[in-house]
């Protein structure tokens, strides 16, 4: 592997600057010259021949915010304005120390020639026993590189001689082996923070690739298990953040198979308010997100039941949003049958808790996931009624059901809500894993293809944005009644022949099937 940089235009002229505000301060201000670098991700990223507009920048002998005032007053001198221009510099930000969002030190980020700069000081953490807040004081660059979470997030490109360092000895030839290793003990990093393991697993799986083998000892000790899960030492708010970047990343397939395989499903997908929470079983889980990433590759496979695949993945992953959606649930498939915590009448199901609780995911995620899991059975039914349609009268396996119409099918979708596709999906993944074997897998797979397709020859994909035609104001003046409990179930009846009539657009028809109906309204 290539160990040179070649910096683009603008990160070349962002180094010059940093080194001439440098100079600046030790000239001009009188103060020790800082050495300066570009670190971490950065590195890595440009090594692999990524490109990054975020730089961090770490400096030796002061802090982040005041290397950035140093630089507003050098840009501001003559000097500065002829070398640089105008409109170099956005305004610098202060972010001030935030530990429970794993920001240990006052740093400040300003757009440099329009790329994202964040100046930090090289620094020492000393780590507590029950904390994984850290004291932090001035540090050399081997040290800081040490604290680091992976060899390969370790690296640093000097400034003044334009050349990679690794101060680890390991960073460098870990990239090439494609390995995740820690600079110091693994059981040590992850002690001191174990949000270090949810990163090392993100990076992983990122960038295809292996972990250290001690590391992955380390990760499922059952001390280091129990500190990942201790919202006193690790908010879920971080948890929750690195879980969704590894859904949202290029391989959450691999992401969610660590950590099957580590064993740490039960410490990140957990509620970790109730300590003695129904235990899960995850025996069948690697089912679910298998058939997962045969569905989102689709379009690449040769499966056998590519066709199958390809009419779900087109129906229900249509963009990213969807997709971070599916994998969520996915990993919430072992939660599918345990739908109420023990003693609470109306509590949500415990995978909606669990995201809420254990990952702190936003109000609409939540939603999604009680949906899926309260509709999973419901959503079922619909598809095994539409299959069954295929089997004799005489059989005495034949469903007889009325929701095969196309008014009823389309009521229960705007049920499910504007995400029944998530909910459809969530149902996929639950019936694979107690399909058994494979054949029956696929035959579970191609039964809810062929009903997916059956959904967009009747037009109901978008059923959720249809407009009714009928209002309450014109119900209510049809049947000269005052505005009750009625009104509700009258509205959908109306609703559930526009429906079942796509092609009729008068609305008084639709009154004229409520009128129709009027007894089942109950009116006194």
């Amino acid at each position: 592997m290539d160990s040179q940089i070649e910096l683009t235009k603008e990160e070349e002229k962002v180094r010059l600057l940093l080194l001439d505000t440098s100079n600046y301060i030790g000239d001009v201000e009188e103060i020790t010259k800082p050495e300066l670098r570009f670190c971490g991700g950065w590195v890595r990223d440009r090594l692999l021949g990524l490109s990054s507009k975020d730089i961090d920048v770490g400096i030796s002998s002061m802090t982040g915010y005041r290397f950035g005032e140093s630089m507003e007053r050098y840009w501001a001198t003559p000097e500065g304005r002829k070398e640089y221009g105008r409109d170099v510099l956005g305004k610098i930000t202060k972010i001030k120390a935030n530990p429970e969002k794993s920001k240990h030190l006052e740093t400040a980020t300003l757009k440099v020639f329009g790329l994202d700069v964040d100046l930090v000081n090289l620094r020492k953490e000393i780590y507590k026993e029950n904390s994984r807040i850290p004291d932090t004081e001035f540090g050399s660059p081997k040290v800081d590189a040490q604290r680091r979470d992976a060899t390969i997030n370790a690296l640093f490109y000097n400034l003044t001689t334009k050349t990679i360092e690794d101060f680890t000895g390991t960073g460098l030839k870990d990239m090439e082996l494609k390995i995740i290793r820690t600079p110091l003990s693994p059981y040590q990093t992850f002690k001191d923070d174990p949000l270090r393991i949810l990163r090392c697993i993100r990076f992983a799986s990122k960038l295809g690739y292996r972990i250290d083998a001690e590391a992955e000892q380390s990760m499922s000790e059952a001390s280091i298990k129990k500190r990942l899960r201790d919202m006193e030492l690790i908010s879920r708010e971080r948890i929750g953040s690195e879980v969704e970047k590894m859904l949202k990343g290029s391989h959450p397939h691999t992401a969610l198979s660590f950590i099957d395989r580590l064993g740490l499903y039960d410490t990140i997908f957990t509620d970790p308010t109730n300590l003695e929470s129904i235990s899960v079983d995850t025996a069948n889980w690697s089912l679910a997100y298998d058939q997962l990433w045969k569905i989102a590759k689709a379009a690449t496979t040769d499966d056998p039941t590519s066709s199958a695949l390809c009419s779900i993945e087109s129906i229900l992953l249509r963009d990213d949003r969807e997709k971070y959606l599916a994998w969520l649930l996915g990993a919430l498939v072992p939660w599918a049958k345990i739908t109420k915590t023990t003693g609470a009448r109306s509590s949500p199901p415990i995978a909606a808790i669990v995201v809420r609780e254990g990952l702190k995911a936003e109000n609409k995620v939540i939603k999604v996931v009680e949906n899926a899991v309260l509709h999973q059975t419901e959503i079922k039914s619909f598809k095994d009624s539409f299959i069954d349609q295929g089997i004799p009268e005489i059989s005495p396996i034949k469903r007889k059901h009325a929701f095969l119409s196309r008014g009823s099918l389309g009521m229960a979708m705007r049920r499910w809500g504007s995400d029944w596709r998530s909910s459809v999906l969530f149902s996929i993944l639950v019936d694979v894993t107690g399909a058994g074997g494979e054949p029956a897998r696929q035959i579970v797979v191609a039964q809810y293809a062929s009903w997916l397709r059956n959904l967009q020859s009747l037009e109901l994909l978008e059923v959720c944005q249809i407009k009714p035609l009928v209002d309450g104001k014109r119900l209510q003046k049809a049947l000269n009644i005052e505005v009750g409990p009625w009104m509700k179930k009258g509205l959908e009846m109306a609703l559930e022949w526009q429906l079942q009539n796509p092609n009729d657009n008068n609305p008084e028809n639709g009154v004229a099937e409520v009128l129709l109906r009027k007894e089942e309204l109950r009116l006194s």
